[in-house]
C-alpha cells in the first residue's frame, strides 16, 4: 500500500488484510514515518524485502499486556529504544530528570521507561518466550559490550545479556535485520545464525564455535575491577571498528562469551539510494494529534550522508554509522527534495543538507586501499591526512541544484560544519555564507584550550578563528548581517579551573554569548567516557584531569555564562575563594 503508514494498532493490521506480522517493531519514540527515525528505515527496509511488519510506539512496559496485541509475530520482535540512548534522552549531565521529551507527541516526558531496550525485551519475552528478540539502534550499539553506566556510577554487562535477546544488532541495520528476516523465513533457528557481520551473540557455557583469529578483551569482570583493563579493552573495539581490517570481539561475561562480529562494509552509494528511496510519508502517523518537537525540527531536512571519520573523543558516531562516509547519489536526494517541494505543508525553505556533518559529503581517500587497512581512529587530527580528499566541488554543485528546484525558496545548512575541511575549499565557505545561512550559523570549536582540545581530539582555536574572519568577510560582501553560533562544552575531561577560565575570558573578549553550551555527559563507549572514568586516555597512557564535583561542573558551566546576573555571585565567590580574585573586574564588567 504505497504512501500508507505501517500498521500501528490490531485494527490497522486487519485493514490491510493480515491475520499476523512477520515483525513488530518496538520502538521508545512516536511513530515518525521519516527516514531521519531508525524505526521508520528498518520498517520500509523490511516491507521492501516482503515482510509484514507491525509498530508497537511506546508501549505500556508496566505488564506484557501491550506487547500481545498484535498477537505473536511470525519471525520476530525487533526492539529499539527509538533515535537517542534512554538514559541520555531522560536525565541531564548532572543526573536531574528533563521535563520533555523531543520524540514524544506534545514533547511529553515519561513514555518510555529507563533502559527501554532491556525493559522491552523483557517484556517481549514474557510476552510470547518462543518469539527471537532482535535487539538494535544506538542505545544497544553503544552498550554492546560491558559498559560505564554514568547514572549508576558502575560497569554493566553488555546490553544483549541484561535485555535477554538473541541477537544484537550494532551499526544502521538495515542488512542485518533483513538478512536475518530472510533466515528465520526459510526455517533456520535463531541460535544458528552465527555468521551475519555486524551482529553480536552470547553462547552458551558449552557450546563451541570456531574463531580463528579472534581477539579477545579484557571480561567483565576485569573491566569492572581494573582500569586499564577497561582501556585496554575500549582501545581495541575503537582498532577494531574498521571492517576491512577488523576481526572478531570476543569478551567473557562470566564463562559465557559474548562474541562481536566485525562491522559490515560501508554501504554503496546506490544501496543508500535504494533505503531512502523508499515510499515515507515524511509525517508522524495520524494518531498524534499533538505536534513530535524532534519531527518539527527535522521536517524539512534531507540526509545526504552517514559516517563520520573526524573520531572526536567525546562523540560515538564511528562506532554506530562507522568511519567511512556513505553519500547517496545526487538524483536521489533531488528526489526527496522535490517530493518535499510538492507537499502542501512545506513552507519553500529546506533547514538542511547534511547528516553527521555537513560537508563530509561523498569524502573519501584518494587511495581506498590505503584507507582499508588504516588504523588511525580520524582521518583529520592530529591533521588532515594526505590521503584524505577535501574537495567540496560536489557538495557545492549539489547545494545549488536543490536550492534551484521548483517550489524552493530557501536551503539552509543547520547541519555542523567541520571548520578545519571547509578551509581547505573557501570557495565552501563563501558559498555558505552568501547563499546558505539563515542568519546564524552553527559551528563547533567546543573549547579554547590547547589540552582540552587535545583530549577532545578537535582542531586549535586558531581554526575557529580563520573560519570566523573568512565567514565575517564574505558576509559582509555579501551586504548581510549573520553570525556564527559555536557550540561548547562544559566540563569535558581535561579541564581544569584555569582552562575553563581561559575559555571563559576569550569568549568575553571576544564579545561572545553563548547560547550553545553542552555539559559534558559521559555516554557509553565513547573514548572520552573511558577518560571520565578512568583518569587516563585509552589511546596515549597519559593522565587526564577530570571534573567530577557538581560544585565543579556547576562552576565551569557558570564561567561560560559569565553575562548572566544569576551567575555572578558563583563566579565572584569562586574567584576569591580559588585566590583568582584580580579575574572578578575583567570578567564580570
Amino acid at each position: 500500500m504505497k504512501d500508507s503508514f505501517l500498521p500501528l494498532s490490531p485494527k490497522e493490521l486487519k485493514d490491510r488484510g493480515w491475520d499476523q506480522a512477520d515483525v513488530v517493531l518496538i520502538t521508545g519514540d512516536a511513530y515518525v514515518d521519516h527516514p531521519s527515525f531508525g524505526t521508520a528505515v528498518i520498517g520500509r527496509v523490511l516491507e521492501r524485502a516482503g515482510y509484514r511488519v507491525a509498530v508497537l510506539s511506546q508501549p505500556d512496559w508496566h505488564s506484557k499486556a501491550e506487547f500481545q496485541k498484535f498477537g505473536r509475530p511470525k519471525l520476530f520482535f525487533g526492539i529499539s529504544a527509538g533515535n537517542m540512548d534512554s538514559m541520555v534522552n531522560r536525565y541531564t549531565a548532572l543526573k536531574k530528570v528533563r521535563k520533555d521529551d523531543a520524540y514524544s507527541e506534545g514533547g511529553a516526558p515519561f513514555r518510555r521507561p529507563d533502559r527501554s531496550v532491556i525493559v522491552y525485551a523483557q517484556r517481549a519475552r514474557e510476552a510470547f518466550s518462543d518469539v527471537p528478540v532482535i535487539i538494535g539502534g544506538v542505545e544497544v550499539s553503544l552498550r554492546r559490550f560491558a559498559h560505564f553506566d554514568y547514572w549508576q556510577n558502575r560497569i554493566r554487562r553488555s546490553i544483549l545479556l541484561d535485555g535477554r535477546a538473541d541477537i544484537l544488532v550494532y551499526g544502521m541495520g538495515e542488512g542485518q535485520v533483513t538478512e536475518i528476516a530472510d533466515r528465520l523465513a526459510q526455517g533456520e533457528r535463531i541460535d544458528t545464525i552465527r555468521d551475519i557481520r555486524g551482529t553480536l551473540f552470547a553462547l552458551q557455557e558449552r557450546e563451541h564455535l570456531p574463531i580463528g583469529n579472534a581477539v579477545v578483551l579484557p571480561s567483565f569482570k576485569e573491566v569492572s575491577e581494573d582500569h586499564g583493563c577497561f582501556n585496554r579493552a575500549t582501545r581495541l573495539i575503537y582498532e577494531h571498528a574498521n571492517p576491512y581490517t577488523g576481526r572478531h570481539l570476543i569478551q567473557y561475561h562470566g564463562r559465557r562469551p559474548v562474541v562481536q562480529l566485525p562491522p559490515p562494509p560501508p554501504l554503496t552509494e546506490q544501496e543508500m539510494d535504494e533505503i531512502y528511496d523508499l515510499p515515507y510519508t515524511r509525517k508522524p502517523h495520524p494518531v498524534y494529534s499533538q505536534p513530535i518537537p524532534a519531527y518539527e525540527m527535522i521536517k524539512n531536512s534531507i540526509t545526504i550522508m552517514r559516517g563520520c571519520f573526524g573520531g572526536c573523543s567525546f562523540c560515538s558516531i564511528a562506532l554506530h554509522q562507522g568511519k567511512f562516509v556513505q553519500s547517496r547519489s545526487v538524483h536521489s536526494i533531488l528526489q526527496e527534495a522535490e517530493h518535499m517541494s510538492r507537499d502542501r505543508d512545506f513552507d519553500g525553505t529546506i533547514t538542511d543538507l547534511g547528516g553527521p556533518t555537513a560537508n563530509m559529503y561523498t569524502m573519501k581517500g584518494a587511495d581506498g586501499k590505503r584507507c582499508e587497512s588504516c588504523s588511525r581512529l580520524s582521518c583529520i587530527y592530529p591533521g588532515i591526512c594526505a590521503n584524505l580528499k577535501t574537495d567540496h566541488s560536489r557538495l557545492i554543485a549539489l547545494m545549488e541544484q536543490v536550492k534551484s528546484l521548483r517550489g524552493v525558496k530557501n536551503l539552509f545548512i543547520a547541519s555542523g560544519i567541520r571548520m578545519d575541511l571547509a578551509l581547505r575549499d573557501r570557495a565552501y565557505i563563501a558559498e555558505i555564507a552568501k547563499r546558505y545561512t539563515s542568519g546564524h550559523l552553527k559551528v563547533a570549536p567546543e573549547h579554547v584550550s590547547k589540552p582540552v582540545l587535545d583530549v577532545m581530539r578537535k582542531p586549535s582555536k586558531e581554526v575557529f578563528e580563520q573560519f570566523r574572519d573568512l565567514f565575517d568577510s564574505y558576509s559582509r560582501q555579501a551586504g548581510r548581517e549573520q553570525y556564527l553560533v559555536p557550540y561548547l562544552i562544559a566540563s569535558h575531561p581535561g579541564t581544569t579551573l584555569d582552562r575553563a577560565l581561559e575559555l571563559a575570558l576569550y569568549l568575553k573578549e571576544q564579545g561572545y554569548r553563548p547560547r550553545q553550551i553542552q555539559d559534558f555527559l559521559p555516554s557509553p563507549m565513547s573514548m572520552a567516557t573511558a577518560i571520565y572514568l578512568t583518569g587516563k586516555d585509552p589511546v596515549t597512557g597519559k593522565e587526564v584531569s577530570v571534573p567530577q564535583s557538581e560544585g565543579s561542573k556547576r562552576l565551569y558551566r557558570a564561567l561560560l555564562h559569565y553575562f548572566k546576573k544569576e551567575n555572578r555571585e558563583i563566579i565572584r565567590r569562586s574567584l576569591l575563594r580559588l585566590g583568582r580574585g584580580e579575574l572578578i573586574k575583567r570578567l564580570l564588567t
